[in-house]
């Protein structure tokens, strides 16, 4: 049996065909869900739409999530098609080009505000609208990354902001819980996407994670997608509350690549 056959679920962050978002899409498609996408802007509108021709029953509406009105017409277009969802699928991220070089002591006030209210509080107001349509409980998920953890040159702003979203899904999961909806991250290592490539030094990173991973190798957007799939499935109904790192074991290490045999 398909993992997610009879499911009903949202992706929201779908820019191209190398957006973790759209392998989470191909991945629970093949599983049997039926899918609502987003977009934003008409120029993404046409690459989604072209995308989805890969799977003829996806849906797709509008959805600013910096925007509360926005999110609200999105959940009551998938309330109208469907009901009811299952699962939200969350891959939304964004901090201005220019604070994602240099030093974070940099960022400025309104910067830090844009990237926490995008990259993080849109998580909270995404799950409260898909809660109130997931009335036998569900699965929420956000992609975060290990920047969120420790400091990394360049990543500033955005790790800032990823720290405050995995402790975002911690509270709601904490919160939901009671209603049977599971709030789960997953944390893949370094990837070539078009928001990725807004940081500076992304080649250095997928560099050095090659290099000294236990895996000695970099991860895939397809892997992350695997991972994501688990925790939208019945087979991980008593996981909540979790960060999955999905980054070939680099988070495991600490001095490696300081010339020590170790890390020969």
């Amino acid at each position: 049996m398909s993992l997610l056959n009879g499911k009903r679920g949202v992706i929201l962050g779908v820019a191209n065909e190398h957006s973790i978002a759209w392998a989470c899409a191909k991945a629970c498609a093949a599983e049997g869900a039926a899918l609502l996408l987003n977009y934003l802007g008409e120029s993404q509108e046409r690459r989604v739409r072209k995308l989805i021709e890969e799977i003829p029953d996806a849906h797709v509406f509008p959805c600013d999530v910096s925007k509360d009105e926005e999110i609200a017409a999105f959940f009551d277009f998938a309330a109208k098609v469907w009901g009811r969802i299952d699962f939200v699928v969350h891959s939304v991220a964004y901090a201005d080009r220019q604070d994602l070089v240099g030093k974070f002591v940099d960022t400025s006030r309104s910067n830090f505000a844009m990237a926490l209210d995008i990259s993080a509080y849109s998580f909270v107001a995404v799950s409260r609208a898909a809660a109130a349509l997931m009335p036998n409980g569900g699965s929420i998920l956000t992609m975060t990354y290990y920047g969120s953890e420790k400091a990394l040159p360049n990543y500033n702003i955005m790790g800032v902001a990823k720290a405050a979203l995995e402790a975002s899904a911690r509270y709601l999961a904490a919160d939901l819980g009671p209603k049977n909806i599971r709030v789960n991250c997953v944390s893949p290592g370094p990837l070539k996407t078009l928001s990725a490539s807004a940081i500076s030094g992304l080649w250095a990173m997928l560099e050095v994670t090659q290099r000294h991973a236990p895996l000695r190798r970099n991860v895939t957007q397809d892997e992350a997608a695997k991972t994501a799939l688990y925790l939208l499935s019945d087979l991980a109904s008593g996981v909540t509350g979790e960060v999955v790192h999905v980054d070939a074991g680099y988070h495991i290490l600490g001095m490696y690549g300081l010339g020590d045999a170790t890390a020969e």
